[in-house]
């Protein structure tokens, strides 16, 4: 049975390479486009519940607009739902990426004009040039140096350190608000590593599992059902949790402990993200 949040099927439009797969009353190639906005809510339905969130800058198939909605395919991990229409915009190349756990865009290339909008890491960003500190995007101005190529980072966990202390959102994906899932995909997004965006999808595609005695080192996972944590080192853990509603480091033995006594079971999985070369 196809999971509906990577399938690109909504039973009135799928994506054409599905034909013969599923069933839809029309198959469709998808058109590219790009969120324009800082944070959208990828959506299960049109005006339902958020499933994940969307950055500035993100590329997106877009399948089908009906009624103001826009149906897309997520380009960063297959994530299929709905946005509204007016969120998106033509696909530009994107130059740089912002790296910075936040950022502002400005009016002008100076720290006291007013600023335009905020944007959270991961955002993507076509420069137009560099001026006095600044960089020129079609929007305004962005500070240099909360920027950086598209070259990916070595660290994951050192990406998604960046965010202690975010706010706890479910299905967030964002500096403004974070959920354990976006929290590990916002590492691995930065150093090129492909990841799905839920949990359980994390667990059944991320890396090689560990045997319960291996010993944990830097940026190994951890699984719960429903849940998953960063390993900083072979006693501490960095996760967005509804506990604490933030990003947080926490001794790995308590959080075993405190988890399962709050009933959600023991650890899943322990699981080691291949070498990149």
């Amino acid at each position: 049975m196809s999971d509906r949040r990577t399938t690109p099927n909504n039973g009135r439009v799928a994506a054409a390479r599905l034909k013969g797969h599923v069933e839809a009353a029309k198959f469709v190639e998808g058109e590219a486009r790009q969120i324009m906005l800082p944070v959208v809510d990828l959506l299960r339905a049109p005006d339902g519940r958020r499933d994940r969130q969307l950055l500035a800058g993100q590329a997106v198939s877009l399948l089908e607009e009906r009624d103001g909605w826009a149906y897309v395919e997520s380009a960063l991990d297959g994530y299929v739902g709905y946005v509204p229409e007016a969120s998106l915009g033509a696909l530009r190349e994107a130059t740089h990426v912002v790296s910075a756990r936040a950022t502002h865009i400005y009016t002008q290339a100076d720290m006291k004009s007013a600023e335009r909008a905020s944007l959270s890491m991961g955002s993507r960003l076509r420069v137009l040039r560099e001026q006095e500190g600044f960089a020129k995007v079609p929007e305004g101005f962005v500070p240099l140096v909360h920027l950086r190529g598209l070259e990916p980072e070595n660290d994951p966990v050192s990406v998604a350190e960046r965010l202690l202390g975010t706010p706890y959102l479910w299905g967030g994906n964002s500096a403004f608000g974070i959920d354990c899932s976006g929290l590990v995909q916002a590492g691995c997004a930065a150093c090129g590593i492909v990841c799905d965006g839920d949990s359980d999808l994390q667990e059944a595609a991320l890396g090689e599992a560990l045997p319960a005695d291996a010993p944990l080192r830097r940026g190994d996972l951890m699984f719960w059902k429903g849940h998953i944590a960063w390993v900083v080192d072979s006693e501490t853990l960095l996760h967005a949790n509804a506990h604490h509603m933030a990003v947080v480091y926490e001794p790995i033995a308590a959080a075993i402990r405190r988890i399962e006594e709050q009933g959600d079971g023991p650890v899943s999985a322990r699981k080691r993200l291949k070498e990149r070369r």
